[in-house]
């Protein structure tokens, strides 16, 4: 079974003003789809069992996946997860206010959403280089949020954590709109967040951090084939 670039939850104009659709339509079209074809590709010489396997499977399977290719399966696993998750932490005109157990675990761990967004912005201005800015459940088994930032296409599943709600910090989520400004790209995003996808995530977590595996009707919670 092949992996399979999944289509677009909104139309590529649907983010405007803040992602324009050339940007989006190139970020999906061309980057996720490279590291789907790589995925694929790097996976043909694998054994058949891992042929079959999602992509957060392979992640925290590595040591399964054969050494000679096992660089490549981590990059463009991770590449095709953290794109898939990100598609679905964006929503047109989100941006909402947060409430419910959402709003209640961020105040709990960051005082106020106004204070957890200016982190959360800090933490993706300072991260070096390419990577992503994320906010998760600690895997604690309670409703502790934390942000992290990983590099390249890691993800933080592999450290235990529960992905609620991610931000692309590579230069090609925002450098043919926003250029450099990388701080202006983050603090704009918020007008897209999905708070409303990231409260599901919340509650299919429940109180265990356990990983879901293919998610049902488009509630994309780590990622599906």
């Amino acid at each position: 079974m092949k992996h399979l670039l999944p289509p677009l939850p909104y139309a590529p104009s649907a983010l405007e003003p803040h992602i324009d659709a050339h940007t989006l339509a190139v970020h999906h079209g061309q980057h996720h789809a490279a590291y789907v074809e790589a995925l694929n590709l790097a996976l043909e010489t694998a054994p058949e069992l891992l042929q079959g396997r999602p992509a957060h499977w392979l992640l925290l399977n590595l040591d399964q996946v054969p050494e000679s290719i096992r660089d490549t399966v981590r990059n463009n696993a991770g590449g095709h997860l953290n794109h898939s998750t990100f598609w679905h932490s964006m929503s047109p005109g989100a941006g909402a206010e947060v409430n419910g157990a959402l709003g209640n675990a961020i105040d709990q761990s960051f005082g106020s959403l106004a204070k957890f967004k200016t982190s959360f912005e800090e933490a993706g201005s300072k991260l070096f280089g390419s990577g992503w800015v994320w906010l998760v459940k600690s895997p604690d088994g309670d409703d502790t949020l934390r942000i992290l930032t990983t590099t390249g296409h890691d993800n933080p599943i592999t450290q235990g954590f529960y992905p609620l709600l991610v931000n692309d910090v590579w230069e090609h989520a925002y450098y043919l709109q926003h250029e450099n400004r990388r701080a202006e790209y983050l603090e704009g995003w918020w007008s897209v967040a999905n708070w409303k996808e990231a409260g599901r995530r919340l509650a299919r977590a429940g109180h265990n951090g356990e990983l879901p595996g293919k998610a049902n009707g488009g509630e994309l919670l780590v990622m599906s084939n």
